[in-house]
């Protein structure tokens, strides 16, 4: 089994020698590895057993470091990073050599955020290269928000684990790129839509591929659990089912045990919401249970990047 720590120079040794650790950050734990070791990045897919055609976000600690991997900013990318970052915001930037096609699934732009989390800035300060870190699951799986998660879904595949509490955020990161100059948002997560447009004006969004994405988590079914999840209309109900589970927003459902409902919000807070959204996920898919319910949540600041989570969560349905 994985050790689970927080020695920041043992997870920088394993780095350092082109193993893989998990770390933390505010949106989810990540899978790191060196981004300029093609080793080290060939490890991440085979551990996640990701298809080698969803590109990873290469991490980092300062802006100044981003001339080393990307030829260009533009002028709202900029704005963006001096705005947001640290933060849950991934910008897509035309990438230079030094980055492998491996990274970017041959794709001419790369992902790079500043994640913000002291154990992780410490640790990425440390290094003489960036990181390459998805999220620290099996690849399509619920994504892990506590070190303990990325033990349980990783086992022996990672050797070391650095502990740095509960993701605050408990969502992924927001994803937005440039086409002919303008902005597109091509996943969304913990930074609101409403906080980017106060700072570059309005987007467009385009989130799902079925293929060949152009930025890592647009394939249409992720995040999911292992058992079927069901997304119900607005406002419906699901029929009494003592074999059921459900994942609601605010209030419980009737004709469900109480005991297999997880509640995401009592409050209705969104932030909340998003925090508590793959932690429930995961405790109901633990549960003696055939099938979980949930239901929509309001289109509104964190509550539309939990509806697509939610959303590719029951494809299958």
């Amino acid at each position: 089994m994985a050790q689970i720590g927080t020695d920041r120079q043992r997870a920088k040794e394993f780095l350092d020698a082109g193993n893989v650790v998990g770390i933390p950050t505010e949106t989810v734990y990540g899978l790191a590895g060196n981004a300029l070791n093609p080793d080290a990045v060939l490890k991440i897919f085979q551990v996640k057993n990701r298809p080698s055609f969803d590109p990873l976000i290469v991490h980092t600690d300062s802006l100044e470091k981003l001339d080393q991997f990307v030829t260009f900013i533009p002028g709202p990318a900029l704005l963006l990073a001096k705005t947001f970052w640290p933060g849950p915001l991934t910008i897509l930037l035309p990438k230079r050599d030094l980055i492998s096609d491996l990274v970017t699934a041959g794709l001419p732009t790369v992902a790079v955020r500043i994640p913000n989390h002291p154990l992780t800035l410490d640790l990425l300060r440390s290094l003489d290269f960036p990181l390459a870190a998805p999220s620290a699951n099996p690849f399509g799986y619920i994504s892990p928000t506590t070190a303990q998660h990325v033990a349980d879904q990783l086992g022996n595949l990672v050797p070391y684990i650095l502990d740095g509490g509960s993701s605050t955020i408990g969502l992924e990161s927001t994803i937005i790129g440039f086409e002919n100059d303008k902005p597109i948002v091509f996943r969304l997560g913990g930074m609101t839509l409403d906080h980017i447009e106060e700072v570059i004006g309005s987007v467009s969004v385009r989130t799902h591929s079925t293929s060949n994405p152009k930025a890592p988590g647009m394939l249409s079914s992720h995040y999911a659990p292992r058992k079927p999840l069901i997304l119900l209309p607005p406002g419906e109900s699901p029929k009494p089912n003592m074999r059921a589970g459900a994942l609601v927003f605010r209030e419980l459902f009737s004709g469900i045990r109480t005991e297999y409902q997880r509640t995401l919000s009592p409050t209705g807070n969104l932030n909340e919401a998003a925090k508590n959204l793959f932690v429930h996920l995961r405790t109901l898919d633990a549960l003696p249970i055939d099938v979980i319910y949930t239901e929509p949540l309001p289109n509104e600041g964190l509550g539309w990047a939990i509806n697509d989570r939610l959303r590719r969560a029951s494809v299958r349905q």
